[in-house]
């Protein structure tokens, strides 16, 4: 059973769209459920969010994380959109069903792969932050 708030962000989903010349974009997948999901960032001189969306292909918990994502990370700084985990992504939702919560790691993912793209063109290390991988589906989440 889902909560009320991710059946809002299913049926309403925030920030959907792309971001033409975007500071940092990235994707990333799980082969073994079909869900991909595309994160676009604008992020400005000050290295702050100005805008984020998304494009995802998957099911609705997919869709959900994904708006509530880039809910979470608007207005916030680089490090701060670091610290978005999959677990703060589930609270924001009032949690996931357990077999919904690779879902919330790929919004994770999603932001640290826009993320890893910013930084790569633009030639700085952000700190703490690590290659993504372009596939999830060998994580174990974590689910507290």
């Amino acid at each position: 059973m889902y909560s009320e708030k991710v059946m809002d962000h299913f049926s309403n989903p925030r920030n959907v769209g792309e971001i033409e010349n975007a500071s940092g974009v990235g994707t990333v997948g799980n082969a073994k459920c079909g869900d991909i999901m595309r994160m676009y960032l604008d992020i400005d001189e000050n290295q702050v969010i100005r805008d984020c969306k998304f494009k995802t292909f998957g099911c609705g918990a997919a869709v959900a994380t994904s708006s509530m994502a880039t809910e979470m990370v608007i207005g916030k700084t680089i490090q701060e959109a670091l610290e978005v985990t999959n677990v703060a992504v589930m609270e924001a939702l009032d949690g996931l069903p357990p077999v919904k919560v690779h879902c919330s790691l790929l919004a994770e993912e999603a932001i640290h792969a826009a993320l890893w793209d910013y930084a790569e063109k633009n030639g700085i290390k952000i700190e703490g932050l690590k290659k993504p991988k372009a596939d999830i589906h060998d994580e174990d989440p974590v689910e507290d």
